[in-house]
Parts: structure tokens; C-alpha cells; sequence
């Protein structure tokens, strides 16, 4: 098949080389009357609406405009016309090849076209900055149309990404950095500017716009092979169009065509898809290792945003560790980031903290009791009516740890799913209850996160912004420890000294079960004790500060407290 394709093509190419020699057309004529029935639409025109409706940007700071009448496809000679009143330094003339790819932008793709039209309202300044700065022509902002149909998580067949689908090899010559957590071909900003550098490079070899745009698409390598088989000392890409690959042929076409509807879609019948609001970003320097998610539970931001301002990320890690990253956000948030930055860095730290250091066949945990504890894998089959909050409780462990340990990217569970659980085991088989709460506290506020899963919904944490100083509540399980009192002669007295004790009196160690909301701060301060104190009468080690809902905490017993009381009496009896 692909044998008869090329037999096909050199024929073709040879008749469009004889008719062309034959005719002794000059430039401005192959220009204007050039036709070519092989050529490859660039991968852009396969971009399909139903993958841009998930845009995140088209989805929240967009809608769709409702199409007036019937759609309108222009004639060539308008085209022409159209084409040489734009205001351009690069040449952008008319023929039937131009026609045909400015005639599928206005017809099947016209809804394609005005879902652009919403997106270069955030990427086009990006676009435009860059080439401002590098003094090229504004005509270029219209190419990642054609290369990624301005989707900054494009992935050609051949492997290229981006906006500006920048190759692997031509990614590491241009600086940009890839690895499995990140991919700078992705990053919008990074990757325009080492676009727009990248094309000043090629002009600056042919001297022709034309050509630089040719050899962005196939490589400089290719170009000049079609330069050679042209012969002739040839240096205009209309001239070498024959030698060119298919692919290649319909790039600057598209190029122009892309042009032409991004300036006159109006004149047709488009209606771009409105933009809402306003998205204005800044960035903030990080520094240290994060999770999207962790932004997203401390700053109140959908992590899909951040994942649209942020493309680059390629499993939703910063490793700021490494080296500093930008990271972009809404402007307003940036400063909530900074802010913010050590709850950020606390918020469920132990499920993304990594080993740095591992005995082979270690798997024994020391606990503070002097007992030692097992990591165990278990499998779990969910039950009718069982959801992820009620197995997390079963196990002593979060909804999402179970989360991660699943790869799940809801909390939504079925019947008969198998899940992976991994708890500690002491010597013996006993199970201790692991942490799933973060206690995150900073100078003037205390960020609480709760667990709330409705019918097996994914975790919905709530974030307090104030201290709050819950109504003391004497558990069920807490009994209080009758202290027997001298009987005195009066009865007065005898009840007023009983009082008195009752009140000096340290409480007696009871326990509590832990209820949403609650961190090891709360009790303490609830039962009159400290967190050291909790820590150590529940085994815990000196830095844990995560309990589960439903875990079962002993109250250590009181120190007896100071007598108040009695300073206040000795006042009393000095007035």
C-alpha cells in the first residue's frame, strides 16, 4: 500500500514538474495557481469540539456563542483580496491550496475556530509578548493554530507536545527540560519564548519567512534537500513546494489560512466563543516539593485549574527540591500561596512524603511503647452499600490514602471492587489506628481539614480560618472518679469544701473518640492537657499529629492545677 502512495506521488510530482517547466511559470504565477490534491492537513484540523469541551478554561471562564444563520464560505477572489489588506511583514498570498484549508475552517471547522478565538484571548498574549520582545512579526501568533490548535497538552503521532509541538531532540537543543514529572514543552510561557528564538534562528539562515516556517515543521535538514533537488540556486519555498514533503506542503497553506480566519471570522458568521471572566495569572517562585493537591485543599482552588495554568506538571508534582519552579495561579492567589506556604507544605504531608533512605527487606516500624509493627497489604472487596468513608474507618486509615494506594481519582466505590489497603500490623496481629487528619497551624489561624464523604463521594475537606474552642463534651465512655471527703459537723460548709476539691482535683484519665474536625490541639486544650502528654499516653511518636475519625484516644489525668480559687477567697477576706 504505502509502495503504491509513493508511486503515485512521484508520478504526480514528475506531471506538476513537467507542467510547471513546460508553462515556464514565474514565482508570482506558481504562487497564485499552484494545486496539489496530496497534500496532509496538519494534525490541528483533527482536533475534535468534544476535547475542547473539556478545557477547563473553555468550561469556566467561557460559553459557547449560539451560532445566526446559515454558515458562509467566501470566494477566491475574496480571499485574495482579504489576504493582501492584511497589515503583515510576512508574504501571505492566495491560491487553490490556501482556499481549501481557509474553506475547512469556515465549514466543518468553524466551531473549532471560535473555541480558538476564546483560547488565544488568554494564550495569544503570551504569544504576542514573546514576539514582541524578539522584534519578529505578530503574523506568527497564529501558528500553534495550525501546530496544536492552541491546546498546550497536544501530543502528535510523531511524539511532538505542546502549543508549538516541539520535539523531544529539538526540546533538549533548546534548553527546555523533560523528564517523567516535567515538561517544559507543556509550559506555555517557556515554550513560546524557545519557539520564537528557535524560528529567529531559522530566518536567520534562509532569509525567508516562508522557508523558516517550512523548516520549524519538517527540520532545516529537509528544507535544504529540497533546496538541492530544486536546483537552480531556488531559494523561495514556492519554488521548492514540489520537493517538499506532503506534510510540509499543506504547513505553510494552513499557516496562511489560519491568518485569514483568525482576522476575518467575522466577515463569515463566527462567533467566538465568549470569554466570561477576565483570567489574569502571576506566577510564584517554589521551592520545595508539593502536590497540586495540597494547593488545591489550602487555597480553596480547583486542582483542574491548576492543572490548566500549570500544564508543564506532568503528575501534579513541583519538585521545587530539585531546582525553583515557576508556578501560576490567579493573581489573587499568589499571595495566598505565599502565605500559606508552610500549611501547604504540612497539608497531608505523610501521604506524599517519599523514603529518602531504605534497608533492603526493612519493614519492621518501632513504636513509642517499645512494641514494634509490620506494614501489612491487605485486599478489601467492597460490600453493598459500603463507602469510602466507612472502609477508611474499618481499617483505621484515610479515604485518601485509599485513594492513592487505588490510583482512584474519585471516592466513588462499587460493589465487588477490590481495593488495596496497607496498615500496620503489631506483634501479635493487633492493628493500631494510623493518621488520616492534618493538624496544620499557623501564626494567627488554625487550617482544620475534615473528612466528610457522603455516600461514597470523594473526600471534601473544610478549611476553618479561626481558632474554634468547641463546647466541652464529656464522652460516654468517661466515667467520673468519685474522691471521698472527711465528713465535717456542718452541712454548708461540708458541701462548699467538697466543691472545692471537686474543682482542685486533677480529672481522672478517661478516653475519647475522635470526631470530625478534631486534632490533637482541640483535646488537649478541651481536656486541660498538652500534646506532648496526648502523645505520649497514645504511643505516638514526638513529631505525629494525625488522628483518624472514630480512633479512640486515652486523656492522660490532669496535674493538679493551681488554687485559683483560694487567691481569689484571700482577696475576698482582705476586702
Amino acid at each position: 500500500m504505502m509502495r503504491t502512495k509513493k508511486i503515485l506521488l512521484s508520478i504526480a510530482l514528475g506531471c506538476f514538474t513537467i507542467s510547471m517547466s513546460a508553462k515556464a511559470l514565474s514565482i508570482l504565477d506558481i504562487k497564485h495557481s499552484i494545486t496539489d490534491d496530496n497534500v496532509i492537513a496538519p494534525e490541528s484540523f483533527e482536533t475534535k469540539t468534544k476535547e475542547l469541551e473539556e478545557n477547563f478554561f473553555l468550561k469556566h471562564y467561557a460559553s459557547r456563542a449560539v451560532e445566526t444563520g446559515a454558515p458562509r464560505i467566501g470566494t477566491p477572489a475574496e480571499y485574495e483580496e482579504y489576504l493582501s489588506k492584511l497589515p503583515a511583514e510576512i508574504e501571505l498570498p492566495y491560491n487553490s491550496i490556501v482556499g481549501k484549508f481557509i474553506d475547512m475552517y469556515l465549514g466543518k471547522r468553524r466551531t473549532l475556530v471560535a473555541d480558538m478565538l476564546a483560547l488565544n484571548n488568554y494564550y495569544g498574549n503570551i504569544f504576542v509578548e514573546e514576539l514582541l520582545k524578539e522584534k519578529l512579526p505578530l503574523e506568527l501568533q497564529y501558528l500553534p493554530v495550525i501546530e496544536s490548535a492552541l491546546n498546550p497538552n497536544a501530543v502528535s503521532r510523531a511524539g511532538a507536545v505542546g502549543l508549538w509541538q516541539i520535539m523531544p531532540a529539538t526540546a533538549t537543543g533548546l534548553g527546555l527540560e523533560v523528564n517523567s514529572l516535567v515538561d517544559q514543552r507543556r509550559d506555555p510561557r517557556l515554550a513560546t519564548r524557545h519557539a520564537v528564538r528557535y524560528l529567529k534562528q531559522l530566518y536567520d539562515i534562509y532569509g525567508d519567512w516562508s522557508l523558516a516556517i517550512a523548516a520549524y515543521n519538517c527540520g532545516p535538514g529537509n528544507v535544504n534537500k529540497a533546496l538541492r533537488r530544486a536546483g537552480g540556486g531556488k531559494k523561495d519555498y514556492w519554488e521548492i513546494y514540489p520537493y517538499l514533503h506532503a506534510e510540509t506542503r499543506g504547513y505553510v497553506p494552513a499557516f496562511i489560512a489560519a491568518n485569514y480566519v483568525m482576522n476575518y471570522y467575522n466577515k463569515y458568521g463566527i462567533n467566538p466563543t465568549l470569554v466570561k471572566n477576565k483570567l489574569i495569572t502571576d506566577t510564584v517562585l517554589v521551592n520545595n516539593r508539593v502536590h497540586f493537591n495540597q494547593i488545591a485543599e489550602v487555597l480553596n482552588i480547583p486542582v483542574e485549574e491548576i492543572r490548566m495554568l500549570n500544564p508543564q506538571f506532568r503528575k501534579d508534582i513541583i519538585p521545587g527540591d530539585n531546582h525553583p519552579y515557576a508556578l501560576v495561579l490567579p493573581s489573587q492567589q499568589c499571595l495566598s500561596y505565599i502565605m500559606s506556604e508552610n500549611a501547604i507544605l504540612n497539608c497531608d504531608a505523610d501521604s506524599y512524603a517519599r523514603r529518602t533512605r531504605v534497608e533492603p527487606g526493612e519493614s519492621t516500624v518501632h513504636n513509642a511503647d517499645g512494641s514494634t509493627s509490620k506494614l501489612v497489604r491487605k485486599n478489601h472487596t467492597v460490600g453493598r452499600g459500603e463507602n469510602l468513608r466507612d472502609i477508611a474507618k474499618k481499617y483505621g486509615v484515610s479515604a485518601t490514602d485509599i485513594k492513592r494506594w487505588n490510583k482512584m481519582r474519585s471516592g466513588i466505590v462499587r460493589a465487588g471492587q477490590k481495593l488495596v489497603i496497607e496498615v500496620l500490623e503489631k506483634d501479635g496481629g493487633e492493628t493500631p489506628q494510623l493518621a488520616a487528619n492534618t493538624e496544620m497551624e499557623s501564626d494567627s489561624a488554625l487550617v482544620a481539614q475534615q473528612d466528610a464523604s457522603a455516600e461514597g463521594a470523594a473526600d471534601n475537606p473544610t478549611f476553618v480560618s479561626q481558632t474554634v474552642k468547641p463546647k466541652p463534651e464529656i464522652p460516654a465512655s468517661a466515667e467520673p472518679v468519685k474522691t471521698p471527703v472527711k465528713p465535717v459537723s456542718n452541712t454548708k460548709s461540708s458541701s462548699a469544701t467538697a466543691a472545692k476539691q471537686k474543682t482542685a482535683q486533677p480529672a481522672a484519665a478517661t478516653t475519647y473518640k475522635v470526631k470530625s474536625g478534631d486534632t490533637l490541639d482541640r483535646i488537649a486544650k478541651q481536656y486541660g492537657t498538652t500534646v506532648a502528654a496526648l502523645r505520649q499516653a497514645n504511643g505516638m511518636g514526638p513529631n505525629h499529629s494525625r488522628i483518624n475519625i472514630g480512633q479512640v484516644l486515652n486523656i492522660p489525668a490532669k496535674s493538679a492545677a493551681p488554687a485559683k480559687k483560694s487567691t481569689t477567697s484571700s482577696k475576698k477576706r482582705r476586702k
